[in-house]
């Protein structure tokens, strides 16, 4: 009898984890959005003046994060500078109020520092991401970015994903342009498509699947942000550095939340003078869309899968 109370409670306990996951997925934050958008970038406050201002309309805990991060994504500015040099000095939370700038650390911990004073659990998590395609299975690579976990409940299915820092822009391949660009996308982030561009340092902040190991993840394609945009959970070829032989067809598939908004594929191919951008034919059914390509020059090259004009997945490929 015990042992059967004890499946109850723990099948009870995870309907409405699932349950309150797919509320938060398919829940409404214009009124957050636009209550904190009229607040603007309130520059000569303190930090506990903005914190009680961003917050203080809202009681749910879901809804005061996301006036969180929707301000902290609109009003600092990713330092693409201090990113090149992994330079993580002058990242603390007062600091980054000052200056309005800060790498992912800075962020992360000025989110974590508005979540605690609005008694949301919050922890900053420090990882791993891909930018270019020479990282592409590094074996030595350093963390290089940070991210945050907040904390509804004990269970790790009510922990969600936060990068404020991703969620305010993107930076291009060689780390020298930063492009503001808000995206609510790396809010409450589907675990395993965060996890395609994500990988914790400490695996406990690991959450939901994708990737089994750090090996495995550094070993995918470089992910851009129309791929979490666009909800991608698998991705074959797996494997980032691609080999192939010459005019033979090569199968490209991937595995997103939906494909009903994609009209347009194209492959951007090689580099500089070399670089050519082509259209492709593809098939979407469900949730994967399909296509194959066939590549004409034996060389080395990186291929960026481009879906609706904006860059989804880039490989580095070697034609025999």
């Amino acid at each position: 009898m015990k042992d059967l109370f004890k499946k109850i409670i723990f099948a009870l306990a995870f309907l409405s984890a699932t349950a309150a996951t797919a509320q938060i997925r398919g829940r409404d934050f214009t009124q957050v959005d636009e209550y904190v958008k009229g607040l603007g970038s309130m520059d000569s406050m303190s930090m506990a003046t903005i914190n009680n201002v961003v917050i203080n309309k809202f009681t749910d805990k879901i809804d005061k994060a996301r006036a969180i991060y929707y301000w902290i994504a609109h009003n600092i500015e990713y330092d693409i500078k201090a990113a090149r040099t992994n330079n993580t000095s002058k990242n603390k939370p007062d600091d980054v109020l000052l200056n309005r700038k800060a790498v992912g650390i800075g962020f992360a911990s000025l989110f974590q520092d508005m979540c605690s004073n609005a008694d949301i659990r919050c922890l900053t998590v420090d990882g791993f991401v891909k930018y270019k395609t020479e990282q592409i299975g590094e074996k030595d690579i350093e963390i290089n970015h940070s991210w945050a976990v907040v904390q509804l409940g004990l269970s790790p299915e009510e922990w969600y994903y936060v990068d404020p820092a991703f969620g305010s822009g993107y930076v291009d391949e060689d780390m020298k342009v930063f492009t503001s660009y808000y995206t609510d996308a790396y809010f409450f982030t589907d675990k395993e498509v965060f996890n395609q561009q994500h990988y914790p340092d400490n695996t406990a902040w690991k959450l939901g699947g994708g990737p089994r190991s750090k090996k495995e993840f550094l070993g995918l394609p470089v992910v851009k942000v129309a791929a979490i945009e666009l909800g991608l959970k698998k991705c074959f070829p797996e494997v980032g550095n691609l080999k192939a032989k010459a005019n033979k067809a090569v199968k490209f598939s991937f595995v997103l939340n939906a494909t009903d908004s994609i009209s347009k594929v194209e492959l951007g191919i090689g580099e500089r003078r070399k670089y050519k951008q082509i259209e492709i034919q593809f098939t979407a059914t469900g949730n994967t869309l399909n296509f194959t390509h066939k590549f004409e020059e034996e060389n080395a090259y990186p291929v960026t899968v481009f879906i609706n004009g904006r860059e989804f997945v880039t490989y580095y490929v070697e034609i025999e």
